[in-house]
Protein backbone atom coordinates (compact mmCIF):
# COMPACT_ATOMS: atom_id res chain seq x y z
CA UNK A 1 0.00 0.00 0.00
CA UNK A 2 1.41 3.50 -1.21
CA UNK A 3 1.40 6.32 1.54
CA UNK A 4 0.08 9.68 0.26
CA UNK A 5 1.51 12.95 2.11
CA UNK A 6 -0.80 15.47 2.39
CA UNK A 7 0.48 19.23 2.32
CA UNK A 8 -1.75 21.66 3.88
CA UNK A 9 -1.42 25.10 3.33
CA UNK A 10 -1.71 27.58 6.06
CA UNK A 11 -4.76 29.51 5.53
CA UNK A 12 -3.73 33.06 4.85
CA UNK A 13 -5.86 36.03 6.93
CA UNK A 14 -6.24 38.40 3.23
CA UNK A 15 -7.46 40.79 5.99
CA UNK A 16 -4.62 40.35 8.50
CA UNK A 17 -1.87 41.04 5.96
CA UNK A 18 -3.65 44.13 4.45
CA UNK A 19 -3.42 45.46 7.74
CA UNK A 20 0.30 44.52 8.07
CA UNK A 21 0.99 46.18 4.80
CA UNK A 22 -0.98 49.28 5.55
CA UNK A 23 0.80 49.80 8.92
CA UNK A 24 4.07 49.34 6.75
CA UNK A 25 3.04 51.95 4.15
CA UNK A 26 2.17 54.25 7.35
CA UNK A 27 5.22 53.83 9.13
CA UNK A 28 7.31 54.22 5.91
CA UNK A 29 5.26 57.41 5.07
CA UNK A 30 5.62 59.00 8.45
CA UNK A 31 9.22 58.27 7.94
CA UNK A 32 9.49 59.95 4.82
CA UNK A 33 7.99 63.36 6.17
CA UNK A 34 9.75 63.16 9.63
CA UNK A 35 12.85 63.33 7.59
CA UNK A 36 11.86 66.01 5.10
CA UNK A 37 10.99 67.81 8.07
CA UNK A 38 14.41 67.22 9.85
CA UNK A 39 15.78 68.40 6.58
CA UNK A 40 13.79 71.54 5.93
CA UNK A 41 14.87 72.47 9.65
CA UNK A 42 18.31 72.23 8.75
CA UNK A 43 18.35 73.85 5.66
CA UNK A 44 16.39 77.21 6.90
CA UNK A 45 18.95 77.25 10.10
CA UNK A 46 16.63 75.57 13.02
CA UNK A 47 18.98 74.20 14.72
CA UNK A 48 21.93 74.56 17.21
CA UNK A 49 25.58 73.33 15.60
CA UNK A 50 26.81 73.02 19.17
CA UNK A 51 24.60 69.54 19.06
CA UNK A 52 25.07 68.26 16.08
CA UNK A 53 28.06 65.52 15.88
CA UNK A 54 28.50 66.38 11.58
CA UNK A 55 29.21 69.74 13.16
CA UNK A 56 33.44 71.03 14.28
CA UNK A 57 34.35 73.99 16.17
CA UNK A 58 37.21 75.73 14.06
CA UNK A 59 40.06 76.18 15.39
CA UNK A 60 41.55 79.36 17.43
CA UNK A 61 44.56 79.59 14.25
CA UNK A 62 42.36 79.73 11.25
CA UNK A 63 39.64 81.99 13.31
CA UNK A 64 39.79 85.89 13.08
CA UNK A 65 36.19 86.31 14.49
CA UNK A 66 37.21 86.79 18.19
CA UNK A 67 34.02 83.71 19.33
CA UNK A 68 33.66 80.52 18.65
CA UNK A 69 32.79 79.80 15.53
CA UNK A 70 31.28 75.97 14.26
CA UNK A 71 31.66 74.36 10.35
CA UNK A 72 30.54 70.91 8.89
CA UNK A 73 33.88 68.80 9.68
CA UNK A 74 34.12 68.24 5.56
CA UNK A 75 34.36 71.58 4.84
CA UNK A 76 36.58 72.71 8.03
CA UNK A 77 39.14 70.08 6.75
CA UNK A 78 39.23 71.37 3.02
CA UNK A 79 39.42 74.41 4.45
CA UNK A 80 42.50 73.42 6.17
CA UNK A 81 44.63 72.13 3.69
CA UNK A 82 43.46 75.24 1.30
CA UNK A 83 44.72 77.34 4.18
CA UNK A 84 48.04 75.42 4.98
CA UNK A 85 48.95 74.75 0.93
CA UNK A 86 47.86 78.87 0.66
CA UNK A 87 51.05 79.35 3.66
CA UNK A 88 53.63 77.91 0.93
CA UNK A 89 52.55 81.20 -1.51
CA UNK A 90 52.55 83.40 1.25
CA UNK A 91 48.86 83.59 1.32
CA UNK A 92 47.10 83.99 4.94
CA UNK A 93 43.56 82.50 4.99
CA UNK A 94 41.28 83.10 8.02
CA UNK A 95 38.18 82.52 8.93
CA UNK A 96 35.99 85.97 9.61
CA UNK A 97 32.36 83.61 9.61
CA UNK A 98 30.69 80.71 9.66
CA UNK A 99 27.78 78.75 10.09
CA UNK A 100 25.34 81.29 11.38
CA UNK A 101 21.82 79.45 12.49
CA UNK A 102 18.40 81.38 11.75
CA UNK A 103 18.44 82.85 15.18
CA UNK A 104 22.32 84.48 14.36
CA UNK A 105 21.13 85.54 11.15
CA UNK A 106 18.00 87.18 12.19
CA UNK A 107 20.18 89.01 14.92
CA UNK A 108 22.35 90.16 12.45
CA UNK A 109 18.93 91.27 10.03
CA UNK A 110 17.02 92.72 12.43
CA UNK A 111 19.80 95.25 13.60
CA UNK A 112 19.78 96.18 10.05
CA UNK A 113 16.51 96.98 10.14
CA UNK A 114 15.89 98.85 13.06
CA UNK A 115 19.37 100.94 11.79
CA UNK A 116 21.10 99.63 15.71
CA UNK A 117 23.73 98.40 12.79
CA UNK A 118 24.29 101.02 10.06
CA UNK A 119 24.03 99.89 6.81
CA UNK A 120 27.11 102.19 4.52
CA UNK A 121 26.92 104.74 7.62
CA UNK A 122 23.28 105.13 7.60
CA UNK A 123 20.62 104.32 10.07
CA UNK A 124 18.20 102.61 7.55
CA UNK A 125 15.19 102.89 9.64
CA UNK A 126 15.43 106.59 9.04
CA UNK A 127 17.15 107.37 5.88
CA UNK A 128 15.20 104.61 4.09
CA UNK A 129 11.49 104.65 6.00
CA UNK A 130 9.49 102.98 3.24
CA UNK A 131 9.88 99.34 4.04
CA UNK A 132 9.84 97.52 0.98
CA UNK A 133 12.87 99.84 -0.42
CA UNK A 134 14.55 98.85 3.21
CA UNK A 135 14.55 95.32 2.85
CA UNK A 136 15.60 95.19 -1.06
CA UNK A 137 18.74 97.29 0.71
CA UNK A 138 19.55 95.16 2.62
CA UNK A 139 19.43 92.61 0.15
CA UNK A 140 22.87 93.69 -1.29
CA UNK A 141 24.77 92.23 1.06
CA UNK A 142 22.61 90.24 4.08
CA UNK A 143 20.71 87.45 3.30
CA UNK A 144 16.97 87.20 5.20
CA UNK A 145 16.83 84.79 7.59
CA UNK A 146 15.91 81.01 6.86
CA UNK A 147 17.35 81.85 2.88
CA UNK A 148 21.14 81.93 4.08
CA UNK A 149 24.06 79.46 2.67
CA UNK A 150 25.87 80.48 6.28
CA UNK A 151 22.63 77.97 7.52
CA UNK A 152 24.16 74.89 6.25
CA UNK A 153 27.46 75.13 7.68
CA UNK A 154 29.43 75.14 4.23
CA UNK A 155 29.86 78.73 3.72
CA UNK A 156 32.55 80.61 4.95
CA UNK A 157 33.74 84.16 4.55
CA UNK A 158 37.31 84.59 3.89
CA UNK A 159 39.88 86.92 5.79
CA UNK A 160 37.23 90.15 6.00
CA UNK A 161 33.85 90.70 4.67
CA UNK A 162 34.32 93.87 3.86
CA UNK A 163 34.38 95.65 -0.24
CA UNK A 164 37.17 97.65 0.92
CA UNK A 165 39.90 94.93 2.55
CA UNK A 166 39.50 93.21 -1.14
CA UNK A 167 40.65 96.22 -2.76
CA UNK A 168 43.88 96.54 -0.63
CA UNK A 169 47.51 94.90 -2.02
CA UNK A 170 46.32 91.92 0.34
CA UNK A 171 43.18 91.45 -0.16
CA UNK A 172 43.99 91.41 -4.03
CA UNK A 173 46.52 88.85 -3.41
CA UNK A 174 44.41 86.91 -1.14
CA UNK A 175 41.60 86.85 -4.03
CA UNK A 176 43.70 86.45 -7.08
CA UNK A 177 45.17 83.26 -5.38
CA UNK A 178 41.56 81.88 -4.34
CA UNK A 179 40.24 82.39 -7.79
CA UNK A 180 42.73 80.60 -9.08
CA UNK A 181 43.12 77.57 -6.39
CA UNK A 182 40.04 77.07 -4.38
CA UNK A 183 38.17 75.12 -6.91
CA UNK A 184 40.82 72.66 -6.39
CA UNK A 185 39.87 72.12 -2.59
CA UNK A 186 35.58 72.28 -3.58
CA UNK A 187 35.77 75.92 -2.68
CA UNK A 188 33.13 78.04 -4.92
CA UNK A 189 32.12 81.79 -5.06
CA UNK A 190 28.65 81.86 -5.18
CA UNK A 191 28.50 85.92 -5.22
CA UNK A 192 30.99 86.59 -8.70
CA UNK A 193 30.30 89.67 -10.30
CA UNK A 194 26.82 90.32 -11.72
CA UNK A 195 26.99 89.45 -15.40
CA UNK A 196 24.34 88.09 -18.07
CA UNK A 197 25.41 84.59 -15.95
CA UNK A 198 24.20 85.70 -12.61
CA UNK A 199 21.90 89.14 -12.87
CA UNK A 200 20.06 88.47 -9.81
CA UNK A 201 21.04 87.70 -6.13
CA UNK A 202 23.31 89.44 -3.88
CA UNK A 203 25.84 92.22 -4.84
CA UNK A 204 29.51 90.47 -5.43
CA UNK A 205 31.25 89.45 -2.24
CA UNK A 206 34.78 88.22 -2.78
CA UNK A 207 34.81 86.95 0.47
CA UNK A 208 31.97 84.39 0.85
CA UNK A 209 33.23 81.06 -0.32
CA UNK A 210 31.13 77.77 -0.40
CA UNK A 211 32.14 74.10 -0.02
CA UNK A 212 29.98 72.68 -3.41
CA UNK A 213 30.82 69.00 -2.23
CA UNK A 214 27.76 69.88 0.19
CA UNK A 215 26.33 72.79 -0.26
CA UNK A 216 25.20 71.48 -4.48
CA UNK A 217 23.13 69.34 -3.01
CA UNK A 218 21.59 71.13 -0.10
CA UNK A 219 20.82 73.70 -2.52
CA UNK A 220 18.83 70.98 -4.88
CA UNK A 221 16.85 70.02 -1.51
CA UNK A 222 16.14 73.49 -0.75
CA UNK A 223 14.54 73.36 -3.59
CA UNK A 224 12.39 70.73 -2.99
CA UNK A 225 11.70 71.33 0.70
CA UNK A 226 11.29 74.93 0.87
CA UNK A 227 8.50 77.38 0.06
CA UNK A 228 8.23 81.64 0.10
CA UNK A 229 5.95 81.24 3.26
CA UNK A 230 8.28 79.22 5.36
CA UNK A 231 10.44 82.08 4.86
CA UNK A 232 9.58 84.56 8.33
CA UNK A 233 10.22 84.72 11.60
CA UNK A 234 12.06 88.49 11.52
CA UNK A 235 11.90 92.19 10.86
CA UNK A 236 9.90 92.79 7.61
CA UNK A 237 8.47 89.70 6.70
CA UNK A 238 5.51 90.89 5.51
CA UNK A 239 7.85 92.36 2.31
CA UNK A 240 8.83 88.36 1.60
CA UNK A 241 5.90 88.08 -0.92
CA UNK A 242 7.36 90.91 -3.27
CA UNK A 243 11.17 89.53 -3.32
CA UNK A 244 11.01 86.15 -5.03
CA UNK A 245 13.49 85.28 -2.42
CA UNK A 246 14.17 81.54 -3.95
CA UNK A 247 14.85 81.84 -7.78
CA UNK A 248 16.67 85.62 -7.21
CA UNK A 249 18.66 84.85 -4.20
CA UNK A 250 18.60 81.36 -3.23
CA UNK A 251 19.61 80.47 -6.86
CA UNK A 252 20.93 83.73 -7.91
CA UNK A 253 24.33 82.34 -7.19
CA UNK A 254 27.61 81.90 -10.12
CA UNK A 255 26.85 78.79 -12.20
CA UNK A 256 29.71 76.92 -11.33
CA UNK A 257 28.54 76.63 -7.89
CA UNK A 258 25.16 74.86 -9.16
Amino acid sequence: MTAITIFLTPKINIKEEQEKEEALQKYLLERYIKRNQDKKLYLTGHFDPILRDDFVVIPEKYNISGYKMYLRREALSAFIDMAEDAKKSGINLKIASATRNFNYQKSLWDKKWTGYTLVEGADLSKTIPNGLDRFQKILEYSAAPTTSRHHWGTDIDINNANVEYFSTKEGVQVYDWLTANASSYGFCQPYNTKDDNRPTGYNEERWHWSYTPLAKDFTKEYLKLVKDEDINGFQGEEYVKDQNLIDEYVLGINPECL
